[in-house]
């Protein structure tokens, strides 16, 4: 019996790892496979240049090989080009020569590398180029040729292994990222609302902001990814641009939110206001998560009339307080909050839109009920 209740536990810690694992299966093949076709073409060193990039441009998924493999291919090509006319043009027989060449091979695509990152291998492919022409007999713009071949190989081995070799897609990473930034939304939001009728710690304000600034980071990560996919998959997908913009601007509805609630409301208007703006919260609460479970199980976007009732429940509250004249002993100081949650709630209204058609974009069944709008 013992050995028979091993094996479910070393399943499930191979589950548990199959992310690691596949990609470790992936970066071997891209390196093996580097190695054989380096032997057949007889390249240089090995073909060192066009296996290390073959690792080293191997992601977790296609669309971030691809887009990897760009970067390093610009890189290279700027970098060996710009160290081959170094080489020609400036001689360097002695070693203070050449150690002046390197210097004035290395400054420069330093200093562009420091703004496109594109270029980080520039610096790296120039060197290589300037201390390897010579060596096997070649001249610098032939070793800069070869070199550019190698990595151009060496990217595309990456490619075909990450889309051959237990293939993770971009664009299957990146709905499961956003069906969790929902959820982490939904969670967050009543939260932030809260400080608005009680007080809300600043540094768990400020934890709360900074995870859902890192999962909205990554998010876009995964979509830059997704969209240098497209250019490889025959399968036609959604636009990844409308759901990664909605996402950051729901991200910047919840920064405006926490800002505003970092003090309660003064005592006249928190006790009117907190029932119907907790009501809201829940109301906001429920459709992220309820459009996060549609985008993962691609079906049609939920309806947005719960959180419009609470939201007109709730204007309807600040109206009769404003009309009572409750607003007007306050300072301007204390007043500003209630303005700009308003505005934000009714901005948050307008994105729920917005998420409501990025959900329907990716639904798999067809539509049983019109998306609900203003």
């Amino acid at each position: 019996m013992d050995r028979l209740s091993i094996w479910p536990r070393i399943r499930a810690l191979a589950r548990s790892y199959k992310p690691r694992w596949r990609f470790a299966a992936r970066v071997t093949a891209s390196g093996l496979l580097g190695y054989a076709l380096a032997g057949v073409l007889h390249l240089p060193l090995q073909g060192l240049w066009m296996i290390l990039t073959a690792i080293v441009v191997t992601q977790a998924s296609a669309g971030g090989s691809v887009r990897a493999t760009l970067q390093y291919i610009i890189g290279t090509v700027g970098g060996a080009v710009y160290g081959a006319i170094i080489g020609i043009v400036i001689p360097h027989g002695t070693p203070l020569a050449e150690f002046g060449v390197l210097a004035l091979a290395i400054a420069p695509l330093g200093f562009i590398a420091a703004y496109n990152p594109n270029f980080r291998v520039a610096p790296f492919s120039a060197v290589l180029v300037l201390l390897l022409a010579g060596q096997f007999g070649e001249g610098p713009f032939e070793s800069a040729l070869i070199r550019t071949s190698e990595v151009a190989l060496g990217g595309l081995i990456a490619v075909i292994v990450s889309l051959v070799i237990f293939p993770e897609h971009a664009q299957q990473m990146r709905l499961k990222a956003a069906v969790s930034l929902m959820r982490r939304l939904g969670r967050d939001l009543p939260r932030l609302v809260a400080g608005f009728t009680g007080e809300l710690d600043p540094a768990a304000n400020s934890r709360i902001q900074n995870d859902i600034g890192a999962a909205v980071s990554e998010f876009q990560q995964i979509t830059t990814e997704a969209q240098h996919e497209q250019m490889i998959m025959l399968a036609t997908q959604p636009d990844p641009g409308p759901l990664s913009r909605t996402m950051l601007r729901l991200r910047h509805d919840l920064v405006i939110i926490g800002r505003a609630g970092i003090k309660p409301l003064p005592e006249p208007l928190r006790s009117r206001l907190g029932a119907p703006l907790t009501r809201v919260a829940a109301a906001a609460r429920d459709f992220l998560n309820d459009s996060a479970t549609a985008l993962g199980e691609r079906n049609g976007p939920p309806p947005l009339g719960g959180y419009e009732a609470a939201l007109s429940a709730y204007t309807a509250e600040v109206e009769a307080v404003r009309t009572e004249g409750l607003t007007l002993p306050l300072t301007a100081n204390e007043v500003e909050p209630l303005f700009a949650l308003g505005f934000t709630l009714e901005q948050l209204r307008q994105n729920f839109i917005d998420l409501q058609r990025c959900v329907q974009d990716y639904a798999r069944r067809p539509r049983r009920r019109k998306v609900q709008a203003s």
